[in-house]
């Protein structure tokens, strides 16, 4: 059952980013680029993701084309280039986090607030009985196109 909520959640996004024609990876990097209170290097991506250079490169490049991101040199280090979200980066963060409040909106709809409560306390028992922490993912490779 938990693989089919997780599909169905994950399908709604997915549509979403379909509309503006991203993959689930860039997704993924355009939530944690909204996150982050400097411009990150793809170094930091790299790391958060626990992805190749050549991956990410290759996800940003694709990206920038598209216009959702500018790779700038940091003027403080000529070596580094900062990975800087446009406008249509933020509305692209602001459509995938209005798709997850209405996921999580549906999938309680119906419980009484005590069941929303427990249920909340059940699935993060569940994620860290499997070792994980309900606010940190692991993340995968992007299939190259």
């Amino acid at each position: 059952m938990l693989r089919i909520l997780h599909w169905c959640t994950d399908q709604s996004v997915t549509n979403a980013l379909e509309t503006m024609e991203l993959t689930a990876a860039q997704g993924h990097i355009m939530g944690y680029l909204a996150h982050q209170s400097q411009p990150p290097c793809p170094r930091d991506i790299e790391k958060e993701f626990q992805l190749s250079h050549p991956t990410v490169s290759g996800i940003l490049s694709r990206m920038e084309q598209k216009g959702f991101i500018e790779l700038r040199t940091d003027p403080d280090d000529r070596r580094c280039k900062r990975v800087y979200v446009l406008p249509k980066g933020k509305q692209c963060h602001d459509l995938i986090h209005a798709t997850i409040q209405t996921n999580e909106q549906r999938i309680v709809d119906g419980f009484t607030p005590e069941e929303q409560e427990l249920f909340g306390q059940l699935l993060q028992r569940a994620i860290t009985n499997m070792g994980g922490s309900p606010c940190h993912r692991r993340h995968k490779e992007e299939p190259k196109e």
